[in-house]
């Protein structure tokens, strides 16, 4: 009897609990009934009722329901990690707690896994956002398929399902500041995107902020290319050749008896620029040096405070 756990990452969800809940069981009814489910849901450090009422789901389903609880807020992404941690599932898949992502195509994403395929991709053809925040998405994905992780889906994924395989590999890794979602594409297996249009969140206010957007742009990058060091050479290489033509420009007019370029401003607008071209060169250094400092360090990716497995059938 194949075993389906279901991760759910929250913080700051508590209006959604009670809603995501009874969805994802009545779900279970689209898939064969030979299928059982764990639903392993972790409190992400949350500060408001989400705790209370991720206890209260799993007093109605408890059979079904796995609780974490970390310590402190540590992103979604090392949540999802600690949740994978905690499923016991054959093939497990990532949903997020406010419903964006349709729970009905989990369905769909087993079949391919029964069919041999250990991942299965949900990935956004649309998104029912303003035209901002579909700009940035837009953008960020496009980045990375052109810089980091060529030929992964347009419109960007975070509803996966893979194989338990997979599970324990990236569990095993113990990745810090990564994107587990691009990470499990990394691993290098076969796989299958199923496109869909992301449903405009209606329940709470969301806790993704611009600066979170950021450095999930950083991490991601910095994870998965070297683009930025290669660009820091390839820019070097030709502010050189830039200065070497003007060397050689100023050698021709000083031969020639010609009036040669002065100017204060002039100087100073090739001072601040080099300068400016440097401490970025250095801060891009700077970041890949921090991270193999934190990966050095061998601090956990997260703390687990509490956790409170399903019960067993029949207890």
């Amino acid at each position: 009897m194949p075993k389906l756990s279901v991760i759910v990452p929250c913080y700051y969800n508590e209006l959604n609990i009670p809603i995501t809940g009874p969805e994802l069981i009545a779900n279970e009814q689209n898939f064969p009934p030979e299928v059982s489910f764990e639903y392993v849901l972790v409190d992400d450090g949350s500060r408001d009722g989400t705790w209370k009422a991720l206890l209260h789901l799993q007093a109605q389903y408890p059979e079904r329901v796995t609780l974490v609880k970390l310590a402190g807020n540590v992103g979604s992404y090392n949540a999802i990690v600690a949740g994978m941690a905690a499923a016991t599932g054959d093939c497990m898949a990532v949903i997020t707690a406010d419903l964006q992502d349709p729970p009905e195509l989990l369905a769909q994403m087993y079949t391919y896994w029964q069919q041999g395929l250990k991942l299965v991709l949900a990935n956004r053809a649309d998104r029912e956002e303003g035209f901002g925040q579909r700009l940035v998405a837009n953008t960020f994905h496009w980045l990375m398929r052109r810089i980091a992780l060529p030929g992964i889906p347009s419109g960007g994924f975070d509803m996966v399902f893979f194989d338990r395989q997979l599970r324990d590999q990236v569990v095993r890794m113990q990745e810090r500041n990564g994107n587990v979602f691009y990470l499990l594409v990394w691993l290098g297996y076969p796989y299958v995107s199923i496109p869909y249009r992301r449903r405009r969140r209606q329940v709470g206010k969301s806790r993704w902020t611009l600066s979170k957007k950021v450095k999930l742009f950083v991490d991601s990058l910095l994870s998965f290319s070297f683009f930025p060091v290669r660009a820091i050479s390839v820019l070097g290489m030709l502010l050189g050749g830039i200065a070497t033509l003007y060397g050689v420009f100023l050698v021709v007019l000083r031969l020639g008896g010609a009036p040669e370029p002065q100017g204060w401003t002039t100087l100073m607008l090739v001072v601040l620029f080099v300068s400016a071209f440097q401490m970025i060169a250095l801060g891009v250094i700077g970041e890949y040096v921090w991270r193999s400092l934190d990966a050095a360090r061998r601090r956990p990716m997260y703390v687990v405070e509490e956790q409170r497995p399903a019960a067993s059938p029949g207890a």
